[in-house]
């Protein structure tokens, strides 16, 4: 059974905790880059990959193969969890950093469909699986480190950095692709231009690499193991237990609206707004670099307000707001104007910042430190599998079959009401320590 909140552990020193908290962030910011890439040039890797089918078809394999390497993030949260609440969660991020760069790298060294058939489509795909691998320990991994080494009263200021850069990585991934298709023609694009954003994986991780690797684990996993307290399985302790059970359950459930919010506002964006809206690339870019910049910006006040209030008045109340405002933001979308498609997207990046920059803080603190990154990383993943990593699948699908654009509201607001509903259940955990057992 999990107990109260162990003895209070000695912080430590300000440079420490900044360094740490760039070894997390440049950790996120390379793991989600790829989503940027891949959601702005969707289009263009239809035509390499798939390019015998029709269009919509080709977008919508293309999604699938975004989408089904998601269900091996519980799998990736698994196995690097247990060796995290094993061996340390330092020499864990470490080795997802290397992999995520070499798998991203790879896919931009990949021969297209004319050049060697149905194995590029197959190469690719194995490729995505790899980088589900990866990121189903990335995540959980780097807010656990970043949780462990946070000052009491400041955990949710200190993880909300993290999802700063994983938003700012969307954006850099965006518009770096943007920057490709604005330069070069329709068939340098398709020939060789599609694979630059995906090489740059290769810098990008060898800083991460160098920042990573100079790190030492948390004060209390470090104390824990000093103690030999650390669990002999996590994996079984995690499940054994009725009370990590239902945490883990919570999870899945209360990251209902993170993986609605992220895949479907921001890597789905700019699809949706340039192939079902009409919006025209450039203009489609800067709605999505708006919403981007909002939510970025909006991020570190939700996780100063959540240190504050609680993390249940934050998560909830963005997650209600949602709810309510989720259709009629997407109304001004679905307008086809410039200005109100701007509104309507800041105003649905604001919102989600509530559950986006607090979220992650929130499930950390439903679990004690000896199975905290094999339990918190595998709930969280299987809701990212299940809503997040299909939506674009999943909206492509749904809009081609009802013809309504309006589709990706009604998921957003289910998602959110879901996510509410959860939130009610748990007790707040904002202003009390982290529990070692």
């Amino acid at each position: 059974m999990a107990t109260a909140a162990g003895p209070p552990v000695q912080g430590p020193d300000p440079a420490t905790v900044r360094r740490v908290t760039l070894a997390g962030c440049v950790g996120v910011f390379v793991e989600l880059y790829d989503n940027g890439v891949y959601g702005f040039l969707a289009s263009t890797l239809a035509m390499v990959f798939f390019p015998e089918q029709s269009a919509r078809t080709a977008l919508l394999l293309t999604f699938l193969t975004f989408g089904i390497p998601f269900f091996v993030r519980p799998l990736g949260a698994m196995v690097c969890g247990y060796l995290g609440d094993r061996a340390g969660r330092q020499r864990v991020l470490v080795l997802v950093i290397l992999l995520i760069s070499a798998a991203t790298a790879a896919i931009g060294l990949l021969p297209g469909y004319a050049a060697i058939g149905i194995a590029a489509p197959a190469l690719l795909m194995l490729l995505r699986f790899a980088q589900g691998f990866s990121v189903g320990g990335e995540a959980a991994g780097a807010i656990t480190l970043l949780a462990e080494y946070a000052p009491e009263g400041r955990r949710g200021r200190l993880t909300s950095y993290a999802q700063i850069a994983s938003f700012t990585a969307l954006l850099a991934g965006t518009l770096t692709a943007a920057l490709l298709n604005a330069t070069l023609s329709e068939d340098a694009l398709r020939s060789w231009g599609w694979r630059i954003p995906f090489l740059l994986a290769v810098p990008m991780g060898a800083i991460g690499f160098y920042i990573r690797n100079r790190i030492k684990d948390t004060p209390r996993f470090e104390r824990l193991r000093a103690a030999h307290g650390l669990s002999r399985n996590p994996l079984r302790e995690a499940f054994s237990d009725p009370v990590h059970r239902r945490a883990v359950l919570l999870a899945v459930v209360i990251p209902l609206l993170n993986g609605s919010g992220y895949y479907v506002l921001f890597v789905y964006m700019p699809t949706y707004l340039t192939a079902e809206l009409h919006f025209g690339t450039v203009r489609g870019l800067v709605v999505t670099a708006c919403s981007l910049v909002a939510v970025s910006a909006a991020i570190p006040y939700a996780g100063r307000l959540s240190d504050r209030f609680g993390r249940r008045a934050v998560v909830g109340g963005s997650a209600l707001a949602m709810a309510v405002l989720g259709y009629p933001c997407y109304l001004l979308l679905v307008q086809g104007a410039m200005a109100p498609a701007v509104l309507g997207a800041v105003l649905l990046a604001v919102i989600f910042a509530g559950h986006t920059g607090v979220i992650h803080i929130l499930l950390v603190e439903l679990f004690p430190t000896r199975v905290r990154y094999f339990a918190y990383g595998f709930g969280y993943n299987i809701s990212a599998a299940l809503f997040g990593g299909s939506a674009p699948f999943l909206m492509t699908w749904l809009i081609g079959l009802t013809g309504d654009t309006r589709v990706p509201a009604y998921y957003v607001v289910a998602t959110a009401l879901g996510t509410f509903l959860a939130v009610l259940t748990i007790r707040e955990t904002a202003h009390t320590p982290l529990r070692d057992r």
